[in-house]
């Protein structure tokens, strides 16, 4: 899925085979290796400039992985890397049109402590990969494996949080397959969130309008005023809740508060239920803010989210879990 048609693989014997019309670059061909190999590129240079900014606020995904694709690093296998593949291609980013709307145009002041040269990372030795091309890897198969989302913005941090669990646990033997773990929990993850990616979905009973109106239909339920302050002031929640649900809360926090949160959300049998209400909290908790401020103090609020206790906000969550 990563290797480029016709690329020798010297160690096992294997040589290149001829060139022939059927598999040829410039064969047009929908089935042909190599168009397949270029509509992959549209897709990897996607992924590809999201996973270089992931956590800015830390290191680690700059850091170099203990356990690299040995297969792929290999100098005697002519392979190339995903990232040298897009330092390669000539084709544009923004051929990708595959975003989500609020996705990443409302960031949280805690995600922009980056350095200026944010995807100008220090170049590995040879032999030497980073976590997030680690993490590029993951997404690139996972978009492979699923052609009828393969990959939406967003992604990205989804999978950040799940790969740095499992790359820092303490015990070594577990550590050394945080990919392979990563990539099971995070398909599995994404079985049960995949409608919030779909486009198409948006207006369904199942897709993320209907879930960002849930949040509204709660918070009527447990503070009618509040509700009614947002109604008043034209504050729909698409311009905030939409970010909050479709990521998970992963843009809103750093990243052990994140952890924390998800860890209460995965424990839950009706873990996205509970998330509505986690959602509901964060407005409860804010609330006297609110009902002062004018619609840009306000937008200004729910999309910067001021409150970094999390512990607070599962708390009031579970009171309204528990008022049902």
């Amino acid at each position: 899925m990563i290797i480029q048609p016709g690329i020798a693989k010297a160690n096992m014997g294997v040589s290149r085979e001829d060139v022939t019309f059927e598999d040829h670059p410039l064969n047009p061909n929908p089935d042909s290796r190599w168009n397949t190999y270029f509509k992959d590129n549209e897709v990897l240079l996607q992924i590809d400039k999201d996973v270089r900014r992931l956590c800015p606020d830390i290191s680690f995904f700059q850091r170099a992985t203990e356990y690299p694709c040995l297969l792929i690093l290999d100098p005697q296998n002519e392979f190339e890397t995903l990232r040298k593949r897009v330092e390669q291609t000539t084709l544009k980013s923004q051929t990708v049109a595959r975003n989500r709307s609020g996705v990443t145009n409302m960031s949280s002041p805690h995600k922009n402590n980056a350095p200026p040269a944010l995807n100008e990372y220090e170049v590995l030795p040879n032999g030497c990969e980073a976590h997030w091309e680690v993490v590029e890897r993951i997404l690139f198969i996972y978009a492979k494996l699923n052609p009828g989302i393969a990959y939406v913005q967003g992604m990205n941090e989804i999978v950040g949080p799940l790969y740095y669990t499992f790359a820092t646990d303490p015990n070594s033997e577990w550590k050394e397959h945080a990919e392979a773990d990563t990539f099971f929990c995070f398909t599995n993850l994404m079985a049960e969130i995949r409608d919030n990616f779909i486009k198409s979905l948006d207006d369904s009973q199942c897709g993320i309008t209907y879930k960002m109106e849930k949040v509204y239909s709660t918070l009527k339920d447990k503070d009618v005023e509040l509700y009614l302050k947002l109604q008043e002031q034209n504050i729909k929640p698409q311009f905030f809740a939409f970010r909050w649900l479709t990521l998970l809360l992963s843009q809103e926090f750093l990243l052990p508060d994140v952890i924390r949160i998800w860890d209460s959300l995965f424990a839950d049998d009706n873990r996205f239920d509970f998330l509505l209400l986690v959602c509901c909290a964060m407005l409860i908790l804010i609330r006297e803010q609110l009902l002062e401020g004018d619609f840009t103090v306000n937008m200004r609020l729910l999309q910067d989210y001021p409150i970094t206790d999390v512990c607070q906000i599962l708390q009031k969550a579970k009171e309204l879990q528990d008022s049902k």
